[in-house]
């Protein structure tokens, strides 16, 4: 079976969102923004999150490492 659509494949990429070049999720994206996608255990407390931006989906992976350190 061959697929429909290869131009399709490039959008759905995941993109690695690394915190002190530590990979901590994958934001993928999803209706209009980016959900996050949590891979390590900091993280975790925001995982299935949406942003608007990747930017956005950044700094709050950044703010959940740095709270989940502080604890």
């Amino acid at each position: 079976m061959q697929e429909n659509n290869l131009n399709r494949a490039p959008r759905l990429k995941p993109i690695v969102i690394e915190v002190a070049g530590e990979p901590q999720g994958v934001v993928v994206p999803d209706a209009g923004g980016f959900r996050f996608l949590a891979v390590k255990l900091p993280a975790f407390a925001i995982d299935g999150a949406r942003f608007p931006s990747i930017e956005t989906a950044h700094l709050a992976v950044s703010r959940a490492v740095q709270d989940g350190e502080a604890a």
